[in-house]
């Protein structure tokens, strides 16, 4: 091989760079260049490898083709590989790894493919030479690269030895890193290379571990990529030219010399996890880039760039996207703040916000001008580009005044859609409505708006200065975007429309739970908001669970059992965090007894009972209630049983079905109530029927109309409930 023969090379790269990097490689010296799906192929001489590894900011690799020869078996597999002379690659001691991919009829496995390619080559330098290579898979002297694709195969050698993204400063990284090499193509769409030719700023408010300002500062500074890079592909390679590798690394080293002496750009950046600053500044320090950029702990609510008054400036960041269930509350304010800080310090900016949820940068309240695609590893990701001026601000849709709603808001109004803004007047209609009721009968947590208006699928529940927001699955036949941009219309709404802060609303999704999926947490934040309730006060947790502990449909019942506890012996059947039973003690019991079988929910019940200086007295028992009936022989005034429509715990015996099972549960339960007690039972389930048998045993009365509140008129099925009592006969 003489250095100055054309070379047949392909760089791969990740999915959606292709572009970029053709010019890149075409700007670095590759001939007769054209991009496909992930791939860049052209030629070039040895030196045009050696540039591309050392100064590509896009490539994963960089790959030196050999041959290429139809495979349409295993053996042919085997006698091509042997065709090349491994002693031009190769020395007989050395190591190598193989890296295969793609299959055939012929190889339909990589892992057999690769095995059949290592074979060849050590058996070719064993018979040639007398010695026989060994596999090295962290650092080999040679990578050998087979593509399988149509029955053919095509033979590299991977210059690049490791993936080009890693440029060697980066040891210690965050929880989502972003790449370098797709940090870098998302910083050349954002014109950042002639931005900086400029002298612009460089700023990004949600910096991580850095990897953004580290790569802006290298192509300002004339920093090759690879230039702190210790292990190359081509380092044990027996066809390396040293003296052309020499000397393209001592022009880049004098080029970055040159680069870095320049009077810095201003590079900042911010971060609010404290835990995260060192590790930056550390990335940074290794990239010998300290003087260049500079990061320090700030949170997005105080995010100010400061450079010299007048400068222009490249906003760049890559916001969460939202992978779990509830993420939407949050992640739709921090967008919504995140817009508002741009408007309101980087006017006369550029900004490029990229994001896997591009519905939420369009909640930001500027236009974006451009936009380009990208992938995040499989995630579908889009660049959204914006000309941070007064032009291109989204005008916002005032909500007509509420007098209930506090003088003052935390935050500036939001940028409400039409869509948004219906929802907005709906909400303050619906609390004008209860206001009144809501005073008079001094309620602090209730329900707002349930579904009233079917595009907006939501349960609204308030719970003092703090909303709880559930939204019900949607159909399959709506169409997911759609749901998802009403679900975000109506987020945006709530904190403008009842004047509370964006971060007092939380919201999760509601849908029909299946095996042991009810029981999962949604969460692991474990705090608890004390609110008022009558007479008494309760926790709640409106993150952790899908429920919040607190039924608010039930205020009515809990309401009538304090009314009349005075010197009973209370039973709580299902007693679920014990909110009927702090009720009834309140009310004056003698004695309480709350029955469920998780230890979760009571030790909520203990929590809410010694919240309100309750606990000798009231007995807290976990068991299965089915099988704690079956034995128990205690007598009771006033029983309250509110079973789930359907239990599967791995900690029952048996599967319970409210429907099956109601007439065990009552008859169970009717044997241990006094002779002149109540049982309250009520359900959930909109199909439940009580057995008629039933009627003919005891004294039954429907009270469900008697149980529900003005907050659930709107949704009268939201559960039955009847008085039981024995017979007078």
């Amino acid at each position: 091989m003489t250095t100055d023969n054309l070379l047949e090379i392909h760089l791969s790269c990740p999915k959606s760079l292709e572009e970029l990097l053709l010019a890149e490689a075409q700007e670095l010296g590759l001939q007769n260049a054209r991009q496909r799906p992930a791939l860049v192929s052209g030629q070039g001489t040895l030196e045009t490898a050696y540039r591309l590894c050392l100064w590509s900011r896009l490539a994963n690799r960089v790959l030196l083709v050999l041959t290429r020869f139809p495979v349409r078996s295993a053996d042919e597999l085997y006698a091509g590989i042997q065709t090349i002379d491994w002693r031009d690659h190769l020395d007989s001691k050395g190591t190598l790894a193989i890296d295969f991919s793609g299959t055939s009829k012929a190889i339909d496995n990589t892992h057999f493919g690769a095995l059949k390619v290592k074979d060849a080559i050590v058996d070719a330098l064993r018979d040639r030479m007398g010695n026989r290579p060994s596999v090295e898979k962290r650092n080999p002297d040679i990578r050998v690269n087979v593509h399988l694709r149509r029955d053919e195969a095509t033979v590299s050698l991977d210059l690049s030895g490791t993936s080009l993204h890693q440029r060697g400063y980066r040891l210690q990284q965050g929880a989502a890193p972003l790449k370098e090499n797709l940090a870098a193509a998302i910083l050349l769409r954002a014109n950042w290379p002639e931005l900086a030719k400029q002298g612009y700023a460089l700023s990004d408010p949600m910096c991580g571990m850095g990897t953004f300002l580290i790569e802006g500062a290298m192509m300002a500074a004339d920093v090759a990529p690879g230039l702190k890079r210790e292990y190359w592909g081509f380092n044990g390679w027996q066809s390396h030219v040293p003296s052309i590798w020499s000397r393209l690394l001592e022009e880049a080293r004098q080029r970055a010399e040159k680069g870095l002496q320049q009077e810095p750009l201003w590079i900042r950046g911010y971060e609010a996890d404290p835990r995260l600053i060192q590790p930056a500044r550390n990335n940074i320090a290794r990239a010998g880039l300290a003087d260049w950029v500079k990061v320090y702990q700030g949170e997005l609510a105080t995010f100010a760039p400061s450079p010299d008054k007048g400068q222009p400036g490249l906003l760049i960041c890559n916001p969460p996207y939202g992978e779990r269930l509830g993420d939407e509350a949050s992640l739709l304010y921090l967008y919504q703040h995140l817009g508002e800080r741009m408007r309101s310090q980087c006017l006369g900016w550029q900004a490029g916000v990229f994001t896997g949820a591009p519905q939420l940068g369009r909640r930001m309240g500027i236009r974006s001008h451009k936009q380009y695609a990208f992938f995040n590893g499989a995630i579908p990701c889009r660049l959204l580009m914006f000309d941070v001026q007064e032009q291109s601000f989204v005008t916002a849709r005032e909500p007509q005044q509420d007098n209930n709603a506090p003088a003052q808001q935390a935050e500036a109004p939001a940028l409400l859609s039409a869509g948004g803004q219906m929802f907005a007047n709906r909400l303050q209609k619906n609390r004008r409505q209860l206001n009144r009721w809501l005073r008079q009968n001094d309620i602090q947590c209730y329900r707002l708006y349930d579904a009233d208006m079917p595009e907006y699928a939501v349960a609204v529940d308030v719970y003092g200065e703090h909303v709880h927001v559930q939204e019900y699955a949607a159909p399959k036949s709506v169409d997911a975007d759609k749901a998802q941009a009403r679900l975000l219309d109506a987020l945006a709404a709530i904190p403008q429309a009842l004047g509370i802060p964006r971060e007092n609303v939380q919201v999760k999704r509601r849908e029909r739970q299946t095996g042991l999926r009810q029981y999962e947490r949604q969460a692991e934040q474990g705090e608890f908001l004390e609110v008022r309730e009558g007479q008494v006060k309760l926790l709640v947790n409106l993150t952790d669970y899908l429920d919040t502990g607190l039924f608010l449909d039930h205020r009515p019942m809990r309401l009538r059992i304090a009314s009349e506890a005075r010197g009973k012996r209370f039973l709580n059947l299902f007693c679920y965090t014990g909110a009927a039973t702090v009720h009834a003690a309140a009310g004056g019991a003698r004695t309480t007894t709350s029955v469920d079988l998780s230890k979760t929910y009571l030790d909520w019940a203990r929590r809410n009972l010694a919240l309100n200086g309750f606990s000798e007295k009231n007995q807290l028992v976990q068991a299965d209630v089915m099988q704690w009936l079956a034995k128990e022989q205690g007598e009771y005034d006033l029983i309250f049983i509110d079973p789930p429509t359907f239990s599967n715990s791995k900690r029952m015996q048996d599967v319970f079905d409210v429907q099956r099972d109601q007439r065990t549960l009552i008859n169970e339960a009717m044997r241990l109530l006094a002779k002149d007690g109540t049982l309250y039972f009520s359900n959930n389930f909109r199909k439940f029927e009580l057995e008629p048998e039933l009627a003919e045993l005891y004294d039954i009365e429907e009270i469900s109309a008697q149980t529900i509140d003005q907050d659930f008129a709107r949704n009268p099925k939201i559960h039955r409930a009847w008085r039981i009592r024995h017979s007078a006969t």
